[in-house]
């Protein structure tokens, strides 16, 4: 149940108080307290208490009906209940003016008026199943006004259907800023609320002159002489909230209700504004309205990129500033004149979080001066007016706006309450720096956020991600006006990769910087070799997270496997690579964030380390009628079958499905020239191939008995699938004899030694494979190019080569001796939603093998994965040089 629905229900309980019915019906607000309980309740049969007024419902409840003094006749009752031995979770007294409840567990009381009742129902959640402190966890005061926003949202629209989106958007922005003032301080407490209940009709009529008036007002410093006196009441609040004209708005009954009730049932003072920001944005949004309360990035994700990019070193220079009151003073200073700007805004979470960060150090810096001095004079330093943005849908603009005010005020009553008397007026508010609406691809930075070389300036952000086969038309344009004069393959870059070069572009040769949080796909496979040797032409990389689960808050949440890079222009200073949230100092911060230098892995015709040359499958371009599944192989004449052979995919390999092909290939004519069947195949792929539109498919025709392109030879060979699910630990491969036929676009390696299939089993293999590969969608992507080509190996001993060879054999007969499909026993261990457990005899074997071949790499055990892949770029770099 959404938390409005409890909230309206309880509202309508109280509002039409039946007090002989009320307990009854507040019980049955909690849908996991079932009605024939309710019921027997009512009727007596299971109360166990004989009091009149009084209900004891067994593990639940005892509730007490009283007239006169509510905390004396509760006092009384949790003494009665002590001495019987019984415990219920909830003891509530009432004389329906006030309201006292104990929840036993907790024992959190609350002792409330009987009206606000609404607005306490989580207090009984444990009903449901829920503990308080669980559902607390889920942002409650900001999923309560976002879906309250939806219903008003939603109303208005139907009420106002030529009503332009901009004006109806700025609107409700206005709206819940006054909701928020009135409920934190800025302005008196529910004066917005109670004029609306005292000034305008009950069916809303008149609702749109009132506020007219006053959004009028409150942009108005000089207030007339004849100002009503209802509008008197209300501040000058300035930072251009209320300077646009506002748009009328047609009200109802409804509406107005609705407005009222976000006043009274919603806590402003408790919300999030990083997060109720993303959830308004999705509210505005059809398409995201469904993912309510999944589009915000939790503060520690957010930290992760902030700290390492600025926080933290103003933290440090706090720390050695300690007892010098000028360091101190330069370092406000300092502050005061740095500018942030996030070019993939959405709702400002990243510009909020920085701000209240900065304000907390601020504090902490005149707290520390106080203590110098003796007495502490607070003159903020850190201005709105330091925060930019760039964000394409203008609503996302406005909520910024907005939740950047709320921010301030969230701060300066923290400030009020760390320091007293020390209060920083909210109003009339800041302004904001440029917060622009438009397309980021598209606009120029530097006439957003113009910076001189010497300026510190930090960008930030988690802008979009879409891989080059997700991008529709426009994203694509986007793309081309970016890279088509500077990079040819841009076509095959993420959508994000725009933001990093135009970040490149902005920061170089000045003392900005920018971090970024990204899908770790910019920093794999083909892109590597694409977008960062241009990138790194200007800049490095000063701190990255190696490949993580990002996460937000949410109750449904967004998983998606991300890395965090900043870059910098380059210097001389400490440089971190993060992993687990440990970090250590590195000399260099390779494409691939492994420890290394700044080459790239570029694909490779003919393998570098002198192994068997890994081919691409056979390619069968007949329009399927040289390829049987199995149904359609059980009714082929035996004298087709004959002809057939097993022919060998990922799916066939790895799940366990089996397709057979005709294959004639060095078959004399003959043998099949007066089969009727065959023949007919024959004529149909020549036809497929005649239709096409490339002169070599067309050629092809001529030998229709044959596969477009073949690459077989009677010979063993190791079998690599093209693509795997990236949630196993290893890719299944595995060894043949000539009888098969491999399907393009898989690979096999003929006459390849069996110790080869264990160096591509093992982890280091696998871990170049996932790091230089990269994926498709969600699954490995092998290539003989990129990957087996450039893998560096070792010189092997051949005893260590009769260790592999022995370990693979062992996994090999595991795979026989446990049956199953290799997609059964490889399972899915990693998968962030139903992980499937990989064989645990199977899993042994591999890490088994796993030590062996790590010990033909490194003498000593590696730390990690990063370890093992900076090894392997290393030794990459000195095949390549080696080469050249």
């Amino acid at each position: 149940m959404a938390i409005t629905e409890y909230e309206d229900k309880i509202r309508d309980i109280v509002e039409n108080l039946d007090k002989e019915e009320f307990i009854f019906e507040f019980l049955s607000v909690y849908s996991k307290i079932a009605k024939s309980t309710i019921t027997k309740l009512r009727k007596g049969t299971n109360n166990l208490s004989k009091v009149p007024g009084e209900y004891h419902l067994k593990n639940k409840l005892y509730f007490k009906q009283v007239s006169g003094d509510t905390l004396q006749a509760f006092t009384d009752l949790v003494s009665k209940i002590s001495q019987q031995n019984v415990n219920p979770r909830y003891i509530v007294v009432t004389d329906f003016k006030n309201l006292i409840a104990r929840d036993t567990k907790t024992q959190e009381t609350i002792d409330i008026d009987f009206k606000k009742l609404p607005r306490n129902f989580e207090f009984f959640l444990a009903w449901n199943g829920i503990e308080k402190a669980d559902f607390e966890r889920e942002n409650p005061a900001d999923l309560k006004a976002a879906e309250r926003f939806a219903k008003l949202y939603d109303t208005l629209l139907k009420d106002n259907e030529r009503i332009s989106r901009h004006g109806l958007n700025l609107f409700l922005i206005r709206l819940l800023f006054c909701l928020f003032a009135e409920d934190t301080g800025v302005f008196e407490k529910d004066i917005f609320t109670n004029t609306i209940k005292s000034m305008t009709k009950e069916d809303g009529s008149d609702l749109n002159c009132r506020i007219q008036e006053l959004f009028e007002f409150l942009d108005t410093k000089i207030r007339p002489e004849d100002t009503p006196a209802w509008l008197r009441k209300f501040p000058y609040v300035n930072g251009q909230l209320f300077t646009e004209q506002h748009t009328n708005v047609v009200f109802s009954k409804k509406s107005r209700n609705l407005i009222i009730e976000a006043g009274e049932l919603i806590g402003w003072d408790k919300v999030n504004p990083d997060i109720l920001g993303s959830m308004l944005q999705a509210v505005a949004s059809e398409d995201k309205r469904s993912h309510l309360g999944m589009h915000y990035t939790s503060v520690p994700n957010i930290m992760k990129v902030i700290k390492p990019l600025f926080l933290d070193d103003l933290r440090a220079e706090f720390k050695n500033a300690r007892g010098d009151s000028d360091r101190l003073n330069r370092l406000l200073v300092r502050m005061g004149k740095i500018k942030f700007m996030d070019p993939a805004c959405g709702s400002g979470n990243f510009l909020i979080i920085t701000y209240k960060e900065l304000r907390r150090l601020e504090m902490d810096i005149y707290e520390e001066l106080g203590k110098i001095n003796g007495s502490m004079i607070y003159t903020s330093s850190i201005d709105l007016g330091q925060f930019y943005g760039i964000e394409i849908e203008d609503f996302a603009v406005d909520v910024t706006r907005l939740s950047l005010y709320i921010a301030d005020h969230q701060m300066n009553l923290e400030l009020k309450r760390r320091y007293g008397d020390y209060l920083r007026e909210t109003l009339p508010l800041h302004k904001v720096g440029d917060i622009r609406c438009g397309n980021a691809l598209r606009l120029n930075w530097d006439k957003i956020l113009p910076h001189d070389k010497d300026d510190e300036v930090y960008l930030f952000g988690n802008p979009p991600y879409l891989g080059a086969r997700d991008q529709k038309d426009y994203h694509k344009k986007d793309m081309e006006y970016i890279f088509s004069k500077k990079i040819k393959l841009f076509k095959n870059l993420d959508y994000i990769s725009g933001w990093f070069y135009l970040a490149t572009k902005y920061i170089y040769k000045s003392n900005a910087k920018f971090a970024f949080v990204t899908t770790n796909s910019i920093c794999q496979g083909v892109q590597v070799g694409i977008l960062w040797p241009k990138l790194l032409d200007e800049v490095e990389i000063s701190f990255a997270y190696t490949p993580f689960n990002w996460g937000n808050n949410a109750k449904k949440n967004a998983n998606v496997i991300i890395s965090i890079i900043g870059c910098r222009n380059y210097s001389s200073d400490k440089k971190l690579l993060y992993s687990n949230d440990k970090y250590k100092i590195v000399r260099n911060i390779s494409p691939y964030l492994a420890e290394g230098s700044n080459e790239v892995v570029i694909a490779e015709r003919k393998p570098l380390q002198g192994l068997p040359n890994m081919l691409f499958g056979n390619m069968a371009n007949d329009g399927g009628y040289l390829i049987f599944d199995q149904k359609r192989y059980d009714n082929l004449p035996m004298s087709v079958k004959k002809l057939t052979k097993p022919l060998i995919g990922s799916k066939e390999y790895i799940r366990g499905s089996k397709r057979y092909c005709l294959w004639l290939y060095k078959i004399s004519d003959r043998e099949y020239e007066n089969n009727d069947f065959i023949m007919d195949l024959l004529k149909k792929v020549r036809e497929h191939r005649l239709k096409s539109k490339r002169t070599a498919t067309k050629k092809l025709a001529e030998s229709p008995e044959l596969f477009g392109e073949i690459r077989y030879e009677k010979s063993n060979f190791v079998f690599i699938p093209e693509v795997s699910s990236e949630n196993r630990e290893y890719v299944p491969m595995g060894y043949f004899s000539d009888y098969s036929v491999v399907v393009a676009p898989n690979l096999q390696i003929y006459d390849a030694p069996l110790w080869l299939l264990g160096l591509l089993e093992s982890r280091m293999h696998m871990l170049w494979l996932k790091n230089i590969g990269g994926t498709l969608g969600t699954s490995f992507r092998y290539s003989a190019t990129l990957v087996y080509n450039t893998f560096p190996v070792p010189e092997l001993s051949t005893r260590r080569k009769n260790e592999i060879e022995e370990l693979i054999g062992n996994i090999l007969d595991i795979r026989e001796e446990e049956g199953g499909t290799l997609a059964e026993l490889y399972g899915s261990p990693l998968a962030a939603k139903n992980p499937k457990p990989m064989n645990p005899r199977l899993l042994e074997a591999h890490k088994e093998l796993d030590k062996v071949v790590d010990r033909a790499y490194k003498s000593t055990d590696f730390k990690d994965d990063n370890e093992r892949l900076a090894l392997l770029l290393n030794m990459y770099s000195e095949m390549v040089n080696k080469k050249g």
